[in-house]
C-alpha cells in the first residue's frame, strides 16, 4: 500500500495517526504505569493499569508483575506459559490492559506475541478485546506473517462493529510499530467472510484517510462485489482506481469484463476491450473464456465461435473451459452431433475431458432421447478412471425414465454398483417417486429395502409417496407396515400421509380402524381436512353405520367448522335408499340446526326416498290384502 501527500495525512487528515515512531519505555524491575495505553471503549483514552497498594505484596503475588512475569517466560523459550505456578496464581488478575501490554513488550518477537495472544484465546477461553486484536494484527504484518495476520483480522471483523475495528486499528499504531498494509488487508479480511459492503465502506475510508489501496485489494473488493452483483458499486470501484493513479491490471479487467457479461450487456464489452487495450492490456484467456461463456448462455453460438477462432488467431490457446462452454451451448440448441465433434477435436489437440465435459455431452444426448449414446459416453468415462458423480447418474436416470425404461435404469444402478461407484442418495429418491407414479410401489418397496439394508436413509417425502402409492392401490396391510417403519425411525407422518391411509381403510369397509387414526393425528397436533371427514363418513355410509356417520356429521362440524355437502348428502342417500323417510326427516331436522344446508342434489334424494317409501307401503298393502 502506497501514502499519499504523507505531511498533509500527519498534519490535518486523520488526527488519531501518529506517524513519529514511539518507544514505549519499560521498566526492568516493575511493570507500573510507565506505559499509558489507549483504550477506545473507554471514554478516556488514557488509563493507567496500576495500583501502587499491591507492591506490599510477594513479588509472586503482586497483580503488577504479571507482564514482567509472563513477558519473561516468553522471552526464555525453555520455559512454560502452561506450567507456571507464579503466573497461574495472578490469571484471575489478567485484564484486557495486560494482555496488550504483553503483546507490546513482544513487538519483537511476532512469534512470543502470537503464542501469548493463543493461550489467552484459547487456553485461558478469554476473548481478547478490540485493542489486543489490533495490536497482534500490526504486529505479524510488521513481520510479515501476513497469513496469521489475515487469519486474525477475519476472526476480527466478525466480532465487532466495522467503526470499532478501525478506530482500534488506527490507534493502535500510536502504541506499536505498524504496517499500512493492514489497512489493505481489511479490505481483503471483509470481503473474506462475506461483508463485502463493510469491505467497499473500508475502501472509502482508507482513501478519505490518503491512503491509496493496493491493486490486489481493489481487485479483491472487485471480485466480492461482482459476486453479489453490485454492479455499480463495481463500476464505482473502478473508476476511483483511475482517480487515484492505481495501476490497473488483467486481472481488474477480467472482473470487470465477468461484470459486463453478468449484467447481460454483452454489447458494451467491446468497448471496455477496446479501452483495455489502450491501457495495454490485451484479452487473455480468463477473457475469452468469460465472453465466450455469456454468449454461449445467450444463445449467440456465431459470435461465441468467432471468438474461438480469434484465439487461435491471437495466439491464446483454447482450454478444457473454452471447449466445456461451447459444446453447452451448442447442446441447448440441440446441436448435439456438432458438440460431440468439438469434443473429438478437443482430445486430439491434447485437452483430457473432465466430468464436467462429460456431463455436458450426456445431458445433451439424454434430452434429445439417446439414452444408449449417453450410456457409452458413461462407460468412457468409466474406462479413462473419471467418476461419475451425482449429476452424471441423476442425468442418465432421468434419461431413462422420460424413455419409460425404468427398469433400465434400476438396471444401470446395479451395474454401476459392481464398478464400485457410489450413487447418490437423491438418485434412489427419483427412483423411487418414479416407480411410485408409474403405478409400480412393490418394485419401489423392493429398492427401499435394498437401499436400507446399505445403510441409505431416503427422505422423508420419499416415504410420503410410497406410502400414498400403495394406499392408492388399496395395499393395506404393506402400507401399515410403512407406516410402523416410519414411526420407530421418528419420522412424523403429515396430513397427506393420514389421508391416504384413511382413505384406504374406509375403502376396504375399515372406517372404525380409520376413525381410531384420527386420535393419532390430534396427539400429533394435526386436525382433519374436508377429504378425512369425507373418507370416513362416506366409509360408515358404505358399510350402513349410519348412526356413527351422523354422529361424524356433527363432531367435524362442531369441532373443526368442517361443512360437507358430499358427506350430508350420502347420509340421506342411505336413509332414502331404505325408504325411512320419517327417520330421515327427524335427523335432517337436527342437522340443519348443526348447519348443514340440503341442496338441488339433497332434494333429488329425497323425492327418491319418498317414492321408495310409497313404494313399500303399496308392497306391505298387497301382501295384507293377499293374506286377508
Amino acid at each position: 500500500m502506497i501514502l499519499r501527500r504523507p505531511s498533509i495525512f500527519v498534519a490535518q487528515s486523520f488526527t488519531f495517526f501518529n506517524f513519529t515512531t514511539k518507544s514505549p519505555s519499560f521498566s526492568s524491575s516493575s511493570s507500573s504505569s510507565l506505559i499509558t495505553l489507549h483504550d477506545p471503549s473507554h471514554s478516556n483514552p488514557t488509563i493507567s493499569i496500576s495500583s501502587p497498594f499491591y507492591n506490599l505484596l510477594p513479588p509472586t503475588q503482586n497483580p503488577n508483575n504479571i507482564v514482567n512475569l509472563i513477558y519473561s517466560t516468553l522471552k526464555h523459550k525453555s520455559s512454560n506459559l502452561y506450567n507456571d505456578p507464579d503466573i497461574e496464581t495472578l490469571i484471575p488478575h489478567l485484564g484486557p490492559l495486560h494482555i496488550s501490554r504483553v503483546l507490546l513488550r513482544c513487538q519483537s518477537d511476532h512469534s512470543s506475541a502470537l503464542t501469548f495472544f493463543n493461550w489467552v484465546k484459547n487456553d485461558l477461553g478469554i476473548v481478547p478485546n478490540v485493542q489486543s486484536y489490533g495490536i497482534i494484527v500490526h504486529i505479524l504484518a510488521c513481520s510479515r506473517m501476513f497469513y496469521d495476520a489475515m487469519e486474525l483480522l477475519s476472526e476480527l471483523v466478525q466480532l465487532v462493529e466495522f467503526d470499532g475495528v478501525y478506530r482500534s486499528l488506527a490507534m493502535c499504531t500510536e502504541d506499536c510499530n505498524w504496517n499500512p498494509v493492514v489497512f489493505d488487508m481489511l479490505i481483503k479480511a471483509y470481503v473474506k467472510v462475506g461483508m463485502v459492503d463493510k469491505g467497499l465502506r473500508t475502501f472509502r475510508k482508507n482513501v478519505e484517510a490518503c491512503f491509496i489501496p493496493s491493486v490486489t485489494a481493489c481487485n479483491c473488493l472487485l471480485s466480492g462485489l461482482s459476486k453479489v452483483n453490485y454492479v455499480s458499486q463495481c463500476w464505482e470501484v473502478y473508476e476511483e482506481m483511475g482517480n487515484l493513479g492505481i495501476h490497473r491490471n488483467a486481472y481488474t479487467f477480467n472482473i470487470l469484463t465477468h461484470v459486463l457479461c453478468k449484467d447481460g450487456d454483452t454489447d458494451k464489452v467491446n468497448g471496455f476491450l477496446e479501452k483495455m487495450e489502450e491501457e495495454g492490456f490485451e484479452p487473455d484467456l480468463v477473457t475469452y473464456n468469460t465472453l465466450i461463456n455469456s454468449y454461449c448462455r445467450k444463445g449467440r453460438m456465431g459470435d461465441a465461435f468467432y471468438l474461438y477462432k480469434i484465439m487461435y488467431i491471437r495466439n491464446v490457446v483454447p482450454n478444457l473451459i473454452t471447449y466445456t462452454a461451447l459444446m453447452n451451448g451448442l447442446c441447448k440448441e440441440g446441436k448435439i452431433k456438432q458438440a460431440h465433434q468439438l469434443f473429438h477435436q478437443m482430445v486430439h489437440r491434447g485437452i483430457d475431458p473432465d466430468i464436467m465435459t462429460y456431463n455436458t455431452l450426456i445431458g445433451g444426448y439424454c434430452r434429445e432421447g439417446k439414452v444408449q449414446m449417453s450410456r457409452r459416453l458413461l462407460h468412457d468415462m468409466i474406462v479413462n478412471r473419471i467418476c461419475p458423480d451425482n449429476i452424471t447418474c441423476r442425468l442418465i436416470v432421468e434419461g431413462y425414465a422420460r424413455d419409460g425404461k425404468l427398469v433400465s435404469a434400476l438396471n444401470l444402478v446395479v451395474e454401476l454398483q459392481k464398478f464400485g461407484i457410489q450413487i447418490p442418495e437423491d438418485v434412489y429418491d427419483y427412483l423411487i417417486v418414479a416407480l411410485c407414479k408409474e403405478g409400480r410401489p412393490f418394485a419401489a418397496r423392493s429398492l427401499l429395502l435394498r437401499i436400507s439394508k446399505a445403510g441409505y436413509m431416503p427422505k422423508i417425502s420419499t416415504y410420503y409417496e410410497l406410502l400414498e402409492s400403495l394406499c392408492k392401490l388399496n395395499n393395506l396391510e404393506e402400507a401399515l407396515v410403512l407406516k410402523s417403519e416410519m414411526l420407530n425411525k421418528s419420522m412424523k407422518l403429515n396430513l397427506t400421509a393420514y389421508k391416504a391411509i384413511i382413505s384406504c381403510l374406509c375403502r376396504v369397509n375399515k372406517a372404525q380402524e380409520a376413525e381410531g387414526l384420527l386420535e393419532e393425528m390430534f396427539g400429533s397436533g394435526i386436525l382433519p381436512d374436508l377429504e378425512i371427514s369425507r373418507a370416513i363418513i362416506k366409509g360408515y355410509c358404505k358399510e350402513k353405520s349410519i348412526d356413527k356417520a351422523v354422529s361424524l356429521l356433527k363432531f367435524f362440524a362442531k369441532e373443526f367448522q368442517v361443512f360437507d355437502t358430499e358427506s350430508y348428502n350420502a347420509v340421506v342417500n342411505v336413509f332414502c335408499e331404505a325408504g325411512n323417510v320419517d327417520e330421515l326427516m327427524d335427523i335432517q331436522d337436527r342437522l340443519l340446526k348443526v348447519g348443514y344446508v340440503p341442496n338441488s342434489l339433497t332434494c333429488k334424494y329425497v323425492i327418491r326416498g319418498l317414492q321408495k317409501a310409497m313404494e313399500l307401503d303399496d308392497e306391505i298393502l298387497v301382501c295384507n290384502t293377499l293374506e286377508a
